[in-house]
C-alpha cells in the first residue's frame, strides 16, 4: 500500500500519475480471485475484522477526539511510541492510527509499514456527519480537499511539485497527470500550455500553487473548504499574469482606464515599442500602422481580447484577436484602376452605383446615428436618437432571437403613386416603430440573455437580483411593441387613406399601461445597478466595453440604449398628433386617432403618477433608514412625506439647547430626530448593496393634531429664523413649548410655517388654517439665538454632554426608575405643579440622574399664561384662545 504511484521516485513512475491506479488495480484483483459462488456465501465464509484506532501521543490527550470516537462506536488505545502495540499486523484488527504531526521520525515509520495513518480532523468530520472512518491508502489529515480532481502545468522544480502533491493527497484531493473534463482544478505555475488554453476554454478554475499550500494551513479548520468562493478568488490566476502589455491608439483617459484595469487583472503595463512588452493592444479603429518594427514574441491584440480576458477572469487566446494591418490606399487604388479598365467596366460601374444607393439606403436604415468626429460624439443628445432612420429594417443582430421577434418581415412597403401626407407620417411611425424593436432586441440579445447565461466563463458576471433591476420588464416592453409593429406594417403593405392607424394603439394600450410603468419607475434605479456593477466589478465593465464597440450598439452604452423606452411614448404622441393634422375631417380615423392619444396621455399620466408614488416610497424608506429606532408604525400606505427641515434646538426639552434636530414632515404627522453623537457601521444587504450608516437617532414621532398653535417668532438682533409649536400630549394637562432654530436657507421661514398649518388643519379638519399661526415676540416666550453658534456655546454643550456621562459614570448608588419617578412626582408636588407636567417623559423618554432633579426648569419650558400675559400688547390676536 505505499504511495508509489505518485511520490515514491525509485519506482521509476511519473509523480503525476492517477491517484486513482492503485485502488483500481486493488479492485482488479480482488475481482479475479472471487470464487464463483453466491455474493452472500463469500460474506458468510470472511471473517469480520473490526477497527481499533490507535491514538499516538498527543492524539491520546484531545477529549474532543475520544469523544468523536465513542460517538462512532470504535474502540481506541492510547500510545507513545509505536514499539508498545508490538505487531502492528494482527489478523483480528484492522489499526487505524491517529497522528497528529505528519511529520517526524513517528510518521515516517508508519507510512513505511503501510499502516493506515490519518489525521484528527478525520475523526471529527466523520463524527460530525455519522459515517464510519473512510479507508484511504495514503495518509489522510483532514477531508478540505475531498472529491477535488488537480491537474498540474508548469512546474520546473521536481522537489516542489512532489511537495505540493503529497499536500494534496494529504488533504483528501486526487491527481491526474492529463488534464480531462473530470479536472476540477488546474494548479499553473505558468499562462502557457495546452493544459492552460483547454481549462480556460471549459471554464475550469486556474489555481496558484499558494491556494494548496493555504489550504493545508487550514487543515484544522473543520468547516474549511478548499473549493469554497472565497479561497478561490483570493488565489486564481489573473488573466494578465506574467503579461507586459502596452496601449496603442486609445485616448489619455481610455489608456489610463485600461494601465489601471492591467493593474488589478495580475499583469504590468510598459510604454509602446519596450522590447520587453509581450502584448501591444491596439484601438484597431484609429491605428492602420504600428509605428515600430515588432519583435517576433510579441502578440499585437485587438482591444477585444484585452476585456474578454478580464471578462472571462482568465487570459484568452491571443490567435483568435490578432490585429492585421488594412490595405495600403495605393493598392486598393492599382486593384480599382485595374478593375474598371476591363471590358466590362461599364457594367461594373452601373453595379458599383447601385450598390451604393443600396449602401445608402442601408445607412438610413439604420436605427443608430452614422459615427461621427469625437468632438460630435460627445456633443450628442440623446434625445436626437429618438426618431432616427427612414426605413422599416435594420441590419439583423447576432444572438438569439425572441420568439416574439422570429416572424420574418414581409416585403418593402410599395409605394403609391402619389404619396400623400399622411401616409408619409404613417411610413415614419412604421419606421421609427421598427427601429425602436430592434433597439430593445439589441438590449436582450446582446446583454441580458449573455448575462442570464448559465456556465459563463469564470462564473456570473451579475447575480440575478441586479439583472433583474438593470432591465427590469423590456421583455414585455418588446413583446408589446413587436406586435404593434406587425400591426403597423400590415397597414402599410396594404396602405389606403381609410386604413385606422389610431385602432393599433387603442388596441395595446392596456398593455402599455401594465408594461412600461415597472420600468419606468425604476430607470434610475437601473442606471445606479449600472454605474455602480460597473465601479465595482471589472468582469462586467469589460462586458459593457465589448458590446460598446459592436456595430448593433451603435456605439451607444447600455444606460443610453435603456432611456428609449423613457422617450418612446411621447414620441408616439407627437407623431398622431401630426397624423391628426392630416387626416381629413370626414375620415373615420380622425375621431380614433383623437381617442388613441388620450388612451396614451392616460397612461403617460398613471406612468407619472405611479413614478410619484414610488418616488414617494423611496423617500419613505430613506427615512426608515436614516433615522435609527425610527417607529415601524411610521410606515403606512395613507402616509406621505411632505417636507424635511433642518433645525437647532433652542430648549432643553427635546434634547439638549444647540443640538441639530431635523423634522421630517409628514401628511399627518411629525418626526423629529437628533444628530447621532456615535454612527454605527454601515448596513450590508443579503445582495451586497452597502447601504450609509444611521446619521439621526429618533426622538418623538408626533401626531399632527397635538400641535395647537404654531408661533412665528419675530426678527430681532439676538433671534434669527425662529420658530415655535404648542403642543399638548394626550397624557399631559398642560400645553409645552418647543423652539427651533431654522438652519437652512430653504425653505423659507414663511412657506415652512404655513405649510405646516395646512397640515395641522387638513389632520383637525379644519378649513382655517391660517387662525392657526401666531406672531411673538422672542423676549416673551424667552428664546434667543444669540450664543448657537459661539465657540463658547459650542463648548458649554460638549462640557454639559461630558459631565452627564462621567455622573452616571461614577454613581454608585443605582436608583431604580420607579423611585426615580415617584421623587420626581413629589417633587413638583411640593411646588404646586401636576406631576404630569413635571414629567417629560413623553418628549425624551428619558429620566435624569438623582442629581439633576433639582435643576433649573427650561427657560423655553414656561408656564404659558404668564408667557401671554407678558406679551399681550404683541400679539394680534386675543390671548385667551391659546389657553
Amino acid at each position: 500500500m505505499a504511495d508509489s504511484s505518485t511520490l515514491v521516485s525509485e519506482s521509476g513512475r511519473s509523480l503525476l500519475a492517477d491517484s486513482s491506479v492503485l485502488d483500481s488495480k486493488t479492485i482488479e484483483n480482488s475481482k479475479e480471485n472471487v470464487l464463483p459462488g453466491s455474493v452472500v456465501d463469500i460474506e458468510e465464509e470472511m471473517p469480520q475484522i473490526e477497527t481499533r484506532v490507535v491514538l499516538v501521543q498527543e492524539a491520546g490527550k484531545r477529549e474532543e477526539l475520544l469523544k468523536a470516537l465513542e460517538e462512532i462506536k470504535v474502540p481506541y488505545i492510547k500510545t507513545n511510541t509505536i514499539e508498545e502495540l508490538g505487531d502492528c499486523d494482527s489478523p483480528e484488527f484492522e489499526t487505524v492510527f491517529v497522528v497528529t504531526d505528519f511529520q517526524g521520525s513517528i510518521f515516517n515509520n508508519l507510512c513505511k509499514a503501510d499502516c493506515r495513518v490519518i489525521g484528527p480532523p478525520v475523526v471529527l468530520h466523520c463524527a460530525q456527519k455519522g459515517e464510519p472512518l473512510p479507508f484511504s491508502c495514503r495518509p489522510l489529515y483532514c477531508a478540505s480537499m475531498l472529491n477535488l480532481v488537480l491537474c498540474f502545468t508548469g512546474f520546473r522544480k521536481k522537489d516542489e511539485l512532489v511537495k505540493l502533491v503529497t499536500l494534496v493527497h494529504h488533504m483528501g484531493g486526487i491527481i491526474r497527470k492529463d488534464f480531462n473534463s473530470k479536472v476540477t482544478h488546474l494548479v499553473a505555475n505558468s499562462t502557457h500550455g495546452d493544459k492552460f488554453r483547454i481549462a480556460v476554454s471549459l471554464g475550469t478554475p486556474i489555481m496558484k500553487a499558494e491556494w494548496i499550500y493555504k489550504a493545508w494551513e487550514k487543515r484544522n479548520e473543520m468547516d474549511f473548504c478548499a473549493a469554497d468562493d472565497d479561497i478561490r478568488n483570493q488565489f486564481k490566476v489573473p488573466p494578465f499574469q506574467d503579461c507586459l502589455l502596452s496601449f496603442l491608439g486609445f485616448s489619455d483617459e481610455e489608456k489610463a482606464n485600461m494601465e489601471e484595469m492591467t493593474e488589478m487583472q495580475g499583469g504590468c503595463y510598459l510604454p509602446v515599442g519596450d522590447e520587453r512588452c509581450t502584448h501591444l493592444v491596439v484601438e484597431e479603429n484609429t491605428v492602420k500602422e504600428i509605428p515600430f518594427e515588432p519583435l517576433k514574441k510579441l502578440y499585437i491584440v485587438k482591444q477585444e481580447w484585452f476585456w474578454g480576458s478580464i471578462q472571462m477572469d482568465a487570459r484568452a487566446g491571443e490567435s483568435m484577436y490578432l490585429f492585421e494591418k488594412s490595405e495600403s490606399p495605393g493598392l486598393k487604388k492599382s486593384v480599382s484602376q485595374l478593375s474598371l479598365s476591363t471590358p466590362n467596366s461599364n457594367r461594373k460601374r452601373r453595379r458599383l452605383k447601385e450598390t451604393l444607393a443600396q449602401l445608402t439606403r442601408e445607412t438610413d436604415m439604420s436605427p443608430f446615428p452614422p459615427r461621427k468626429r469625437p468632438s460630435a460624439e460627445h456633443s450628442l443628445s440623446l434625445g436626437s436618437l429618438l426618431d432616427i432612420s427612414n426605413t422599416p429594417e435594420s441590419s439583423t443582430t447576432n444572438g438569439e432571437t425572441p420568439k416574439s421577434c422570429a416572424r420574418p418581415s414581409k416585403n418593402s412597403t410599395p409605394l403609391p403613386l402619389k404619396q400623400s401626407a399622411r401616409w408619409q407620417v404613417a411610413k415614419e411611425l412604421y419606421q421609427t416603430e421598427s427601429n425602436y424593436v430592434d433597439i430593445l432586441t439589441t438590449i436582450i440579445q446582446l446583454f441580458q440573455v449573455p448575462l442570464e447565461k448559465e456556465g459563463q466563463l469564470g462564473g456570473p458576471i451579475l447575480a440575478q437580483e441586479e439583472i433583474k433591476t438593470i432591465f427590469g420588464s423590456i421583455p414585455d416592453i418588446l413583446d408589446v411593441h413587436t406586435k404593434i409593429k406587425e400591426d403597423l406594417e400590415d397597414l402599410m403593405v396594404n396602405w389606403t387613406e381609410s386604413k385606422s392607424i389610431g385602432d393599433v394603439f387603442l388596441k395595446y394600450s392596456k398593455d402599455l399601461l401594465k408594461t412600461y410603468p415597472p420600468f419606468v419607475n425604476f430607470f434610475e434605479m437601473s442606471k445606479e445597478t449600472i454605474t455602480r456593477c460597473e465601479k465595482q466589478k471589472p468582469r462586467f465593465h469589460a462586458f459593457l466595453k465589448i458590446n460598446q464597440a459592436k456595430p448593433e450598439c451603435g456605439r451607444q452604452s447600455l444606460a443610453e440604449l435603456l432611456i428609449r423606452p423613457v422617450q418612446r411614448l411621447p414620441s408616439v404622441v407627437l407623431l398622431l398628433n401630426d397624423l391628426k393634422k392630416h387626416t381629413a375631417e370626414d375620415n373615420p380615423d380622425k375621431i380614433i386617432l383623437e381617442r388613441a392619444i388620450e388612451s396614451l396621455k392616460e397612461v403617460m399620466t398613471h406612468i407619472n403618477e405611479d413614478k410619484r408614488k414610488t418616488e414617494a416610497q423611496r423617500q419613505f424608506f430613506d427615512v426608515v433608514y436614516e433615522v435609527d429606532g425610527c417607529p415601524a408604525n411610521l410606515l403606512s400606505s395613507h402616509r406621505s412625506l411632505v417636507q424635511r427641515l433642518e433645525t437647532v434646538a433652542l430648549g432643553d426639552d427635546l434634547c439638549d439647547r444647540g443640538e441639530q434636530v431635523t423634522l421630517f414632515l409628514f401628511n399627518d404627522c411629525l418626526e423629529i430626530a437628533r444628530k447621532r453623537h456615535k454612527v454605527i457601521g454601515a448596513f450590508k444587504s443579503p445582495h451586497g448593496h452597502t447601504r450609509p450608516p444611521a446619521s439621526l437617532k429618533h426622538v418623538v414621532l408626533m401626531p399632527l393634531s397635538q400641535i395647537k398653535k404654531v408661533l412665528d417668532i419675530r426678527e430681532t438682533e439676538d433671534c434669527h429664523k425662529a420658530f415655535a409649536l404648542v403642543v399638548r400630549p394626550p397624557t399631559e394637562h398642560n400645553n409645552k413649548l418647543l423652539s427651533f432654530q431654522m438652519t437652512s436657507e430653504e425653505p423659507p421661514k414663511e412657506d415652512w410655517l404655513k405649510t405646516l398649518c395646512r397640515h395641522v388643519a387638513n389632520t383637525i379638519c379644519k378649513a382655517d388654517a391660517e387662525n392657526l399661526i401666531y406672531a411673538a415676540d422672542p423676549d416673551s416666550v424667552e428664546v434667543n439665538t444669540k450664543d448657537m453658534d459661539s465657540t463658547l456655546s459650542r463648548a458649554s454643550r460638549a462640557i454639559k454632554k461630558t459631565s452627564k456621562k462621567v455622573t452616571r459614570a461614577f454613581s454608585f448608588s443605582k436608583t431604580p426608575k420607579r423611585a426615580l419617578r415617584r421623587a420626581l412626582m413629589s417633587h413638583s408636588a411640593t411646588e404646586g405643579r401636576s406631576p404630569s407636567s413635571a414629567n417629560e417623559s413623553y418628549i425624551g423618554s428619558r429620566l435624569n440622574s438623582t442629581s439633576s432633579l433639582a435643576g433649573i426648569s427650561s427657560p423655553s419650558l414656561v408656564s404659558l399664561p404668564s408667557i401671554f400675559e407678558k406679551r399681550s400688547h404683541t400679539l394680534s390676536r386675543s390671548t385667551t384662545h391659546l389657553i
